[in-house]
Parts: C-alpha cells; sequence; structure tokens
C-alpha cells in the first residue's frame, strides 16, 4: 500500500477490459477515487466499478473514445464534478490490426494513430491543463510498447504509434518538468490480455517465449503493479522514462547463450 495514494483521483482510459481494467483494480487497493474510460463496453465497466469498490476504492464509469476532444473533456469534467479534483491522468486504451503495409488503407492508418498516439496527446494536454491551471503537480502515465524499440512487420501503425508514445512522454516530460509535472510511459512486451487474442493458441505462445529470456508470457498485474509504484512517493524523482516490463524481450534474445554453451 502506498499511503499518499489514497483518495487520489485517477482517470484510467481503456480501463474496461486488460491492462486498464487491471490498473483500475490495482488503484482501487490504494482506496483510490477512478473514472473507468470505456469505449463501448459499458458492462465490462460497470463490473469493474463494482471491483473496485469492492476493494475499498470509488469509482464511476464513463463512456468517451479517447480520439474525440469532446470525449477527452468530458472525462475530466467527470473527475472534477464527481471526486472534486485530478491528480493522475493514465493513458491507456489502445488497439491494433494485423496488416500488410502495402494493403493498409488511409483509414485503417488514422483507426490505430487516433487511438494511440492523437489520444494520448489529447488526455495529456486536458491534464496537463488543468494541473496549471490548479498549480498542481500531477502525474501522467502513457502506455506504450516494447515496439518503441522492437519493429512489427505487418504493425506499421501500431510500431509508429508507440514510437510516436515515446517521444511524447519525453517532451511533454522536459517540457513540464520545472511544474512539477511527471511524465512516464510504461512499455509491455507480451503480456495476457484481449489485445493479444492469439495468446489462445499454445503453439503461438510458445513462439513468442523463445522470444523472452525470462521464458513466459506476463500478466496484467506485472503493469499495474509498476503503474501504481510509477504514481507514488517512491517514484517522484522519475519523470521522461519508459519502464520496460517484457521478460528481457528488447535485450536481443536472439543472442542470448543458451545454459548447454555457458
Amino acid at each position: 500500500m502506498y499511503k499518499n495514494l489514497k483518495g487520489k483521483v485517477v482517470v484510467i482510459t481503456g480501463a474496461s477490459t486488460g491492462l486498464g481494467k487491471s490498473m483500475a483494480e490495482r488503484f482501487g487497493q490504494e482506496k483510490s477515487k477512478i473514472i473507468v474510460n470505456y469505449l463501448s463496453d459499458k458492462k465490462d465497466a460497470e463490473n469493474v466499478v463494482k471491483g473496485i469498490e469492492k476493494l475499498g476504492g470509488k469509482a464511476i464509469a464513463v463512456q468517451g473514445d479517447v480520439g474525440k476532444e469532446k470525449d477527452i473533456k468530458k472525462l475530466c469534467k467527470a473527475a472534477i464534478d464527481t471526486f472534486g479534483d485530478l491528480d493522475i491522468w493514465i493513458n491507456n486504451a489502445g488497439h491494433q490490426k494485423k496488416i500488410p503495409t502495402h494493403e493498409m488503407t488511409l483509414e485503417e492508418w488514422n483507426s490505430v494513430i487516433n487511438t494511440n498516439l492523437t489520444g494520448v496527446f489529447l488526455g495529456a494536454r486536458e491534464a496537463i491543463r488543468y494541473f496549471l491551471k490548479k498549480n498542481k503537480k500531477g502525474i501522467i502515465i502513457n502506455m506504450s510498447s516494447v515496439h518503441e524499440k522492437i519493429p512489427k512487420p505487418h504493425f506499421s501503425h501500431y510500431s509508429a504509434s508507440k514510437g510516436g508514445v515515446k517521444m511524447l512522454t519525453e517532451t511533454l516530460a522536459l517540457e513540464y518538468a520545472q511544474k512539477g509535472i511527471r511524465v512516464n510511459s510504461i512499455a509491455p512486451g507480451a503480456i495476457y490480455t484481449p489485445i493479444n487474442a492469439d495468446f489462445k493458441d499454445p503453439n503461438i505462445v510458445a513462439e513468442v517465449e523463445e522470444t523472452i529470456p525470462l521464458g513466459y508470457v506476463g500478466n496484467p498485474k506485472d503493469i499495474s503493479n509498476i503503474a501504481v509504484w510509477l504514481c507514488s512517493e517512491q517514484a517522484e524523482y522519475i519523470t521522461g522514462t519508459s519502464i520496460f516490463a517484457d521478460g528481457g524481450m528488447t535485450l536481443y534474445s536472439s543472442f542470448e547463450i543458451k545454459d548447454e554453451i555457458l
């Protein structure tokens, strides 16, 4: 438990499933007050709210498309109207779709960029505006990916969006550091979440695990624990950083020396 997170108001985008759900529930354990954003899964979002309340936190579900400016403003307003403040903003919403680049339409490109990068910009900007207005040392976390560093063929829109999130995070951190606003990102590797639907196939999981030095696919709690820590007083000197939670995937596992030849 991190005592400084009790009662803090947290907006988490894309919080009805996957990593967003895990983070929302983890902040619930800290007795935080959470805006559970969802795009279309109202029932799932309401179940997340119930789970948070059982853990001792407070929460409401708010529908919104993070790629739309008016919806981002609605999320901020919901936090202030319901809980009276805003302390932490987590840009988690994202999606991907496997498409060879030469077959990708502009609409398909824009769909991913709009959610994964423009949505992060809009969310961060809205939070920063509030923090500056209230002279508050707020916190922003952006959800990136190992693919801000590792190219991902057939996912050029996704890789480009995550590379953009990396530089946006670093730029915002530098731009607003003197105001005490901390901006960091978390870059997950292979995690069991709905976005990785292929992981239902054990053969695909086995192939992926060959690229992970620790040898296994991670779980959402591996990410939510980092998110809570980054927002705690224990991480108050950290800004402008991407924290990779990937089992070592970014260590170029093809160069790993196997036990039998050590």
